[in-house]
């Protein structure tokens, strides 16, 4: 009885010591089942096309490098940010070997509740905002990397000068809540004033006062500027109706396709997969998140929304792509 019962502990001994093998990364704890299968969350802070897209491509990239080695563990904070903290909990108790987050809004608190756990992040504005860093030097010294949807703000402002030749007044519209939003304003104030351009700002706290701000900036201005924003593009069809025949540039192609004449865009479903290369080689290459530069897009491309620049009477230049359905 004694050897049967010594054989019994043994064997669940074996079994517990097998669930998950625990490997360092930089002084980040990663686990992994014994079956070799990663355990990938991902935390979207809310659904519109561009953070789709960049979901899609991450899953794409790792599913094509990794196949039936990696699993996904995908939950929507709805633009909810308190929602985003319950998300982390949930991941920590699920033990993740990997977060993604998508979004400025969900890498701030995701990234105050995890510590342990490798966090790659996709669009992003900028980092050092997001993360409140001082000193930046490309990778932020934490168990967070990832990429950067940030589009140069000199070659946006020149939509202007293309599209809107005759505009005197631009209206800068965003909200003042999301800190990407607040930090892309500064850069594109800064190119359209060098272009002679005056400058309106308006901003608005939440969707419930989107439409009395985009009404503000119709009426005072002959073209508005809306950045990259998570509350402009989930209420991109309030905006457009505000709007009426005032000409809108956006930061992002989704948006534009929703309210916008014309975008300087990045492709967030390359930008995905560029982030889900990024998690492969922290998976399986042990590649340290607080060494590893925060990645951005190579390359952007002119959108326009052929509908929108006919009624606004713009004549577009051959290097505009057509932005379609």
């Amino acid at each position: 009885m004694k050897k049967t019962l010594m054989s019994l502990l043994a064997a669940v001994t074996l079994i517990a010591g097998c669930t998950t093998a625990k490997t360092e990364n930089g002084g980040n704890s990663q686990s992994k089942t014994d079956d070799g299968i990663y355990n990938v969350a991902i935390c979207r802070y809310t659904e519109h096309e561009a953070l789709d897209e960049a979901t899609r491509g991450f899953k794409d990239a790792l599913s094509e490098k990794l196949g039936d080695k990696v699993v996904f563990e995908e939950e929507n904070a709805e633009g909810n940010s308190e929602k985003c903290k319950e998300i982390a909990e949930k991941f920590l108790a699920s033990d993740a070997d990997l977060i993604m987050v998508n979004a400025t809004p969900a890498l701030q608190q995701v990234s105050k509740s995890v510590k342990d756990i490798p966090i790659i992040a996709t669009s992003v504005t900028d980092y050092a905002a997001a993360l409140d860093i001082t000193e930046w030097s490309g990778a932020t010294g934490t168990n967070v990397t990832g990429t950067s949807d940030l589009a140069p703000a000199e070659e946006q402002a020149k939509l202007f000068k293309e599209l809107l030749p005759k505009a005197r007044t631009i209206g800068i519209l965003y909200c003042s809540n999301e800190i990407n939003s607040s930090y892309q304003i500064v850069d594109i104030q800064d190119e359209l004033e060098l272009l002679g351009y005056e400058c309106k700002k308006y901003t608005f706290e939440s969707g419930a006062d989107v439409e009395k701000k985009t009404k503000e900036a119709c009426t005072d201005c002959d073209a508005v500027y809306i950045p990259t924003d998570n509350v402009a593009a989930q209420n991109a069809e309030v905006i457009e109706k505000a709007a009426g025949n005032v000409p809108i540039i956006t930061g992002e192609e989704g948006l534009c396709k929703g309210c916008g004449v014309a975008a300087l865009s990045v492709d967030y479903y390359n930008l995905g997969t560029l982030t889900g290369q990024m998690a492969y080689d922290i998976l399986e290459n042990k590649d340290n998140p607080a060494e590893m530069h925060i990645q951005y897009a190579s390359s952007f491309a002119k959108k326009y929304v052929p509908e929108r620049a006919e009624k606004a009477g713009i004549t577009v230049p051959d290097d505009y792509e057509e932005i379609t359905e």
